[in-house]
């Protein structure tokens, strides 16, 4: 029998983005396979009757719901969709401990575990639900879908393939046996002072202050993750980010092995003058069918998709949503 974590779920709005008065909101719960209670906000539409199309949103990577993944959902509930935007395991209000902590097989889990919670609810139609990846998690939504055949339709928003960056380094700079093994070297290194301490090293977030000489993908998580735009006390990013042993298991695999084999839809979104396009580009190469699609917006950087309404394409992703999940 699963147990399920008491966890401590702030009620009241503390969202980056203004309630919508189309939608209800509450805070659910749902425990995943590794016995980890994950907390998430469900939007539904207002009125609405029988059973929904859903949709379970997640990222971006080191964020929490209260950020891009909640304005999302709650978009998409004001679309007719029923929706969830889930803190992922080890952060923000969901369990697990240590805290600050991931591997691609739990994340991949946390969505499978969502779409668990979503099948059994009386008013989600179980074969019309879809998932959306933003950033970091853009990756992981498509790693699910690798797996998950419950998943009929994917959205990556400006996505990150997280293994290859860790393998490789930004824009594949550390693409060398020599720079990976001196990367396990300082990661194993910091993994044996942590047993020794009794704690783990956090990476720390988004850089503050920001140096002048600062590239502009830094500048552009900082406008984001560190001003009032979107800033979250619960939000890794924002703060003290992951621990730096975490990048192990990163490193340690890569995602998108079968991901010529996903049958189901797939929608990948992107700026075309993010610093990161290049890795929707090469992973879009990967998909195979008719079904599949790479929508680059012009002129949008990395963060535009994760808060700018006017620039991320929700009247696309709707009618994405309405095509494969009906």
């Amino acid at each position: 029998m699963m147990k399920t974590e008491q966890l401590n779920l702030v009620q009241e709005w503390d969202k980056t983005f203004p309630k919508s008065d189309k939608v209800d909101h509450c805070k659910v719960t749902f425990v995943n396979h590794f016995g980890i209670t994950l907390a998430a906000d469900m939007y539904t539409p207002k009125g609405a009757e029988g059973k929904l199309p859903a949709i379970a949103v997640c990222g971006p990577f080191g964020a929490c719901k209260e950020q891009s993944s909640g304005l999302y959902a709650q978009e998409m509930a004001e679309r007719g969709f029923l929706t969830i935007a889930f803190d992922p395991s080890f952060t923000g209000e969901s369990g697990g401990f240590p805290r600050a902590m991931h591997s691609p097989d739990i994340d991949v889990e946390d969505f499978q575990a969502a779409v668990d919670f979503l099948s059994c609810r009386e008013n989600v139609d179980p074969e019309r639900i879809g998932i959306i990846g933003i950033c970091g998690w853009g990756g992981m939504a498509l790693q699910t879908a690798c797996i998950d055949t419950r998943v009929k339709a994917t959205v990556t928003s400006t996505m990150y393939d997280m293994s290859r960056v860790a393998g490789n380094g930004y824009f594949d700079a550390a693409d060398s046996k020599e720079a990976r093994k001196a990367a396990r070297e300082s990661i194993n290194a910091q993994r044996t002072e942590d047993y020794k301490n009794g704690t783990y090293k956090r990476a720390g977030g988004v850089v503050d202050p920001l140096p002048e000489d600062a590239p502009f993908f830094v500048r552009d998580y900082y406008d984001y993750y560190k001003t009032e735009r979107g800033y979250h006390a619960r939000s890794l990013n924002s703060n003290d980010g992951w621990t730096v042993n975490t990048q192990t298991s990163l490193m340690n695999m890569r995602l998108f092995t079968y991901a010529d084999e996903i049958d189901s839809a797939v929608l990948m979104i992107h700026g075309d003058n993010a610093h990161s396009c290049y890795l929707s580009r090469d992973t879009f190469k990967l998909l195979k069918g008719d079904n599949k699609e790479l929508l680059l917006i012009p002129g949008a950087v990395h963060t535009d998709l994760y808060d700018r309404k006017d620039i991320i394409p929700f009247d696309r992703m709707q009618a994405f949503f309405e095509e494969y999940l009906k």
